[in-house]
């Protein structure tokens, strides 16, 4: 049964927060403030929190910036994942990716649909490892950065969480950044 393993201890992680909108401050931006919220309460540190408008180039510089940075160990963006023309968070950001995380896209559709019914299909929510960091792209609604967090980052980016979790294979996220070239017939 998955769940909490009390016997294991607590590991905080530093999470970088990014909005992206055209039309927001933080002063007024909810799903930011949704985000610092329930990782701070969870018991997690909140390493950065900005605010990009929706722009290929600025977004990816942000995120860039995030995952250079050795203390920041995850980062979640909040806005830009739908249809319209201003929408450019995953075009700006999949292109980081090492690694795809598809699993968390069907997953966030899944909590999604329990809660908006079809109007979840509307979302082109991402994740996936840049440099050994997580990342992962989020609808900009208040709600759906609570759905998002609630059903699954919370539990995934707990060490405790059983069976499994992110937290316990953070060390070897990099091992392919490490590993030297293969000596094959053609070396």
């Amino acid at each position: 049964m998955p769940g909490i393993d009390e016997s294991r201890e607590f590991k905080p992680l530093k999470i970088a927060v990014l909005t992206v909108s055209d039309t927001r401050s933080l002063d007024d931006d909810k799903s930011g403030a949704t985000l610092a919220d329930r990782l701070t309460a969870a018991g997690h540190t909140l390493a950065a929190r900005a605010i990009v408008m929706d722009d290929v180039a600025a977004i990816r510089t942000r995120v860039e910036t995030f995952i250079a940075d050795p203390e920041i160990d995850v980062v979640i963006t909040t806005g830009g994942t739908g249809f319209t023309g201003r929408d450019v968070t995953p075009e700006a950001v999949e292109p980081l990716f090492e690694k795809r995380m598809e699993g968390f896209s069907t997953l966030f559709l899944f909590v999604s649909y329990q809660q908006i019914g079809t109007s979840a299909i509307q979302t082109r929510a991402t994740a996936g490892v840049a440099r050994g960091t997580y990342v992962f792209c989020l609808p900009g609604s208040p709600g759906a950065c609570r759905d998002a967090w609630d059903g699954i980052l919370v539990h995934q980016l707990d060490y405790r969480y059983r069976p499994c979790n992110f937290v316990e294979i953070m060390p070897r996220l990099e091992e392919h950044l490490r590993r030297p070239k293969a000596g094959g017939a053609s070396s």
